[in-house]
């Protein structure tokens, strides 16, 4: 081996041992919390910074300095961050989207508080800890990884930490303290990344900024193990870092020189490219938190007050104007947020690559550098610079069709990374730019005005995207993704509209930042920046244009009138709150004037009632609750009734023996539980498991106190010579003997388990098919296969003599095949009109009454309309599900364990239903473990075992229930 190899494979080894350090803290806090830590790198120059004051500026021995930096300073700084940031969190429900924001606000804090104390400076005259021979950090790296091996797979607490990752909620309930080691497992995280943080320092440039980027650009080798193999990721380090430090003997000429050298210095970049975009994800659950309760508009005064605030500027001059000419281009670039964030539901933390692109196309095109476009004007090259950078949104709207969550998190990042490292800090893309202003629009408040304008259209842009049928379709797919997609929403062409338009708003806030800073200046819009202006939007609204503007106005006016780094430690500071005011702090801020005021629903505290009578006066009582009248008056069944997984007594049809069922082998009802465990498929199509609850704060078998409940809806009854009911688009009556939907010789295998063994199944119209089994059976996934969630391993679905087998499920919705859910499916932050009407404006049949006929078939027609989804009793949200399908217009009707959290009388009222449904020509497959319900209106019941259907025939020869005994 030459001498230059020997020499270029040590300095590879050196950072290759560094980035290892820290894939192994990342997958161990991940595996002992599911919280991938971004602030790791924060916590690395943190803890930097610490060593090297007390060496450089107090004078300490540098090992009592280090130990004190990584054995009290650094694991200490870890469980403070569990303990009171991210445990409130776990006691919320664990949603890793909350983690994200939580962590990206730690990152933020940390970054912000060290410009605070530090400065924003670069320094150069780090402790050294570690010489620069690679076997030192090696030896580290072995001894770590050993322990971390040994632990996990020899000792009691290895045990505990394998029994939290796979299942915390049964860990705690088989006596393991989860709290305990997931505070072991932050301890050791930031050990590590404090460790990675004082070895990189003397090497690279320490700064609050440079550090945590560069350590987190390793993250690639914690996604490339998966998340679970410190081997791997320590393998993946040692190559990377080898590999890098190789390139660096090619020296090609023409145009191939800058890319190779760019790949050359950024290959751990090219590494997390590589694993965000194409290995499988980290994580796949809810794209970005938010609240059970809808979007209460902000009132006209705010925008009265934010319009004044922003005319302001107006009246300053010198400094303070130029200072204010960057709000409006900040707030058009937040807004670019508040679409994609917001309205779509997506994670996007590169944002700031869209920005810096349109400035740098707009300088490129006002200068004539643009390849193939002649020099333009600024007005024009604005324009242009819009144009071309929103099809550049696939970047990271491409990537957001297959991935959610944690994954789509990554995606963006790596994106963001690479366009940064690649294109703004190559100096033959941005080497002696400069960036007008438009002609006449020199002075800075002739700019500010034309910003104004911009500022304005963009706003008119952004609430064109919450009205009308696309502003319904994007709060669908916020809201409830697998429901947006049964009913009929066409989700991934809708999530490249949002990171397109993203990306076009993105583009135009960069170009006039650019443009009002006379100058393309790559810091402005480096990574960093994705992740502050993310955490500011969504602590102060994510889906709040008023929000975007006064982060904007934050952002610029903190720092401005403060050291650096201030905006940045508040932002932190709100965003690591989240566990504890999960709305953010206008929705805290708004609950607690809510219990000032009377009439709140749960009435004001002692405190505020007493706060209330000192502000106005004796004799000041609160006012009467409304009494529910319509829809939402009194219903007659007892409230406390609900039913959740078992069926209360008395539910039985008349005539029904009681005793065991010849079905399951069990009693008969829901609460017949045997058979095998459910494969993977068995669980509700949005991926959560059995037992997580429903959709966003609307929990599946929710008891209600009695005071009001929902009684069933009225059903018409039949008169002579016509229907009682037809929903929009429905057929009239066919006969039984053709079947509108048919399934032939269907599998589904999972790994080795085989979920479906060759099912043949019909659905005729006119005719309510049910299938019954135990959990384990195969119900789910051939009701997945018929919806198109699941596409079966062999085997065809037919929708009359059209084959469906590969149609996903939005088509299937839009050819006439609607479904609901077993976890209730709905959209909290629309009301009930708005959600039927998502399901009326994607069907097959474009209907304006099918809204209306809709609403009064299903009771919903009252004043209960008008009320968002969030927080209505789980009988009420049944049927506004209901209701959304049945305004497609569908031909087939596939009901998912639909009687699922209702009592008794809306049992009652939801045969009638399916019975007047069926008695229009509609074909019905209801999958449901009530088996009074499926006596009742079966006309047909098919009995699964082991993922074959091994009995057919009407209920009262299958069910063993005399003939004609009626439903419940």
């Amino acid at each position: 081996m030459s001498s230059l190899t020997y020499d270029l494979t040590l300095a590879g080894l050196s950072v290759g041992a560094a980035a290892a350090l820290s894939g192994i803290g990342l997958i161990v806090t991940y595996r002992a919390t599911g919280v991938l830590n971004f602030a790791h790198g924060a916590i690395a120059m943190a803890c930097a910074y610490v060593l090297r004051g007390c060496v450089v500026e107090w004078g300490w021995p540098l090992w009592w300095a280090a130990a004190l930096t990584l054995l009290v300073v650094a694991p200490g700084l870890g469980v403070v961050l569990e303990r009171f940031v991210f445990r409130p969190l776990s006691v919320l429900g664990g949603d890793p989207a909350r983690a994200l924001v939580a962590s990206i606000g730690v990152f933020v804090l940390l970054v912000g508080g060290a410009a605070l104390l530090w400065g924003p400076g670069a320094r150069d005259d780090a402790p050294v800890l570690v010489s620069a021979d690679p076997w030192g950090q090696l030896a580290v790296v072995a001894v770590l990884g050993a322990a971390v091996a040994a632990v996990v797979r020899r000792t009691r607490f290895g045990r505990e930490l394998r029994a939290v990752v796979d299942d915390r909620r049964l860990a705690v309930l088989g006596g393991v303290d989860a709290d305990r080691v997931a505070a072991a497992g932050w301890a050791f995280g930031s050990f590590t990344a404090g460790l990675t943080g004082v070895l990189l320092a003397p090497y690279v440039r320490l700064d609050p900024y440079g550090l945590p980027l560069l350590v987190m650009e390793v993250v690639a080798v914690a996604v490339a193990a998966r998340m679970r193999a410190p081997a791997v990721a320590v393998a993946v380090a040692l190559g990377v870092g080898v590999a890098q430090s190789q390139l660096t003997r090619l020296h090609p000429s023409g145009w191939g020189e800058p890319l190779l050298h760019a790949v050359g210095a950024n290959l751990f970049v090219v590494a997390l490219l590589i694993a965000a975009l194409a290995l499988p994800g980290v994580g796949a659950r809810d794209a970005l938190p938010r609240t059970a309760t809808a979007r209460t508009p902000a009132p006209p005064g705010a925008w009265l007050v934010a319009g004044v605030l922003f005319l302001l500027p107006l009246g300053f001059a010198g400094r303070d104007l130029h200072t204010a000419v960057q709000v409006p281009a900040l707030g058009v670039v937040l807004l670019s947020l508040v679409v994609v964030t917001g309205r779509g539901g997506q994670i996007s933390l590169g944002q700031a690559a869209y920005a810096g692109l349109g400035a740098l196309f707009t300088a490129l095109l006002a200068a004539g550098r643009f390849p193939g476009l002649p020099r333009l004007p600024e007005p024009a090259a604005l324009a242009a610079a819009v144009v071309l950078v929103a099809p550049l949104g696939l970047l990271t709207g491409w990537p957001a069709i297959g991935r959610r969550g944690l994954a789509l998190a990554l995606a963006t990042f790596a994106v963001g990374v690479g366009v940064s490292r690649f294109v703004f800090d190559q100096p033959y893309a941005t080497s002696g730019l400069s960036l007008g202003r438009p002609a006449g629009f020199d002075d800075d408040r002739a700019y500010y005005v034309l910003e104004l304008v911009l500022l304005g259209c963009a706003l008119t842009a952004v609430r064109a995207l919450r009205r009308g049928r696309t502003g319904r379709a994007l709060a669908a797919m916020r809201d409830h993704e697998p429901g947006a997609r049964a009913a009929g929403v066409r989700v991934p062409s809708l999530k490249l509209l949002a990171f397109v338009c993203g990306a076009a708003l993105a583009a135009l806030g960069g170009g006039m930042l650019g443009m009002g800073l006379r100058a393309f200046d790559p810091d402005a819009y480096d990574p960093v920046r994705s992740l502050l202006w993310f955490a500011a939007v969504v602590v102060l609204g994510a889906d709040s244009a008023l929000g975007a503007l006064l982060a904007a106005a934050l952002l610029v006016g903190l720092d401005a009138g403060t050291r650096g780094g201030v905006a940045a430690a508040v932002i932190g500071v709100l965003a690591v709150l989240v566990g504890r005011f999960p709305g953010g702090p206008y929705e805290a801020l708004r609950a607690a004037a809510g219990r000032l005021r009377p009439g709140g629903p749960a009435g004001p505290t002692p405190l505020g009632a007493r706060v209330r009578r000192l502000l106005r006066g004796p004799g000041t009582g609160p006012a009467a609750a409304p009494v529910p009248t319509g829809a939402t008056a009194t219903g007659a069944g007892p409230r406390g009734n609900r039913r959740g997984k078992g069926t209360p007594e008395g539910r039985r049809a008349p005539g029904r023996p009681a005793g065991r069922s010849a079905v399951t082998g069990g009693r008969a009802g829901r609460g017949a539980r045997d058979g095998p465990p459910a494969p993977p498929s068995d669980e509700d199509a949005s991926g959560r498991p059995p037992g997580e609850g429903a959709a966003h704060g609307v929990p599946e078998g929710r008891r209600r106190a009695p005071a009001a409940p929902e009684g069933p809806p009225p059903v018409p009854r039949r008169t002579a010579g016509a229907p009682a009911v037809r929903p929009a688009g429905a057929s009239v009556a066919a006969p039984a003997s053709s079947p509108v939907l048919t399934a032939r010789a269907l599998y589904a295998r999972y790994g080795g388990f085989t979920a479906l063994g060759g099912v043949d199944l019909e659905l005729p119209a006119g005719r309510v098919t049910a299938v019954v089994g135990p959990n384990g059976a195969g119900k789910s996934t051939l009701f997945h296969c018929l919806a198109g969630t699941v596409r079966p391993t062999r085997g065809s679905v037919r929708f009359g003599a059209r084959d469906i087998t590969r149609m996903p499920a939005h088509s299937r919705t839009r050819l006439g095949i609607a479904r609901t859910f077993q976890r209730l499916a709905v959209f909290p932050t629309l009301t009930v009109a708005e959600n039927v009407r998502v399901g009326a404006e994607q069907g097959r049949v474009r209907d304006a009454g099918a809204v209306e006929r809709t609403l009064r078939l299903l009771g919903l027609d009252g004043p209960v309309r008008a009320l968002p989804a969030a927080g209505l009793p789980t009988g009420t949200l049944r049927r506004v599900e209901l209701a959304r399908a049945l305004a497609a217009g569908p031909r087939v009707l596939l009901l998912d364990e639909p009687a699922a959290g209702l009592d008794t009388a809306e049992v009652a009222a939801l045969a009638r239903i399916l019975g007047a449904l069926a008695a229009d020509g509609m074909a019905l497959l209801v999958v449901e473990h009530d088996l009074d319900l499926v006596a009742g209106v079966a006309d047909v019941v098919h009995v699964m075992a082991a993922g074959r259907i091994v009995a057919s025939g009407p209920p009262g020869r299958v069910l063993g229930t005399p003939e004609g005994a009626s439903g419940p």
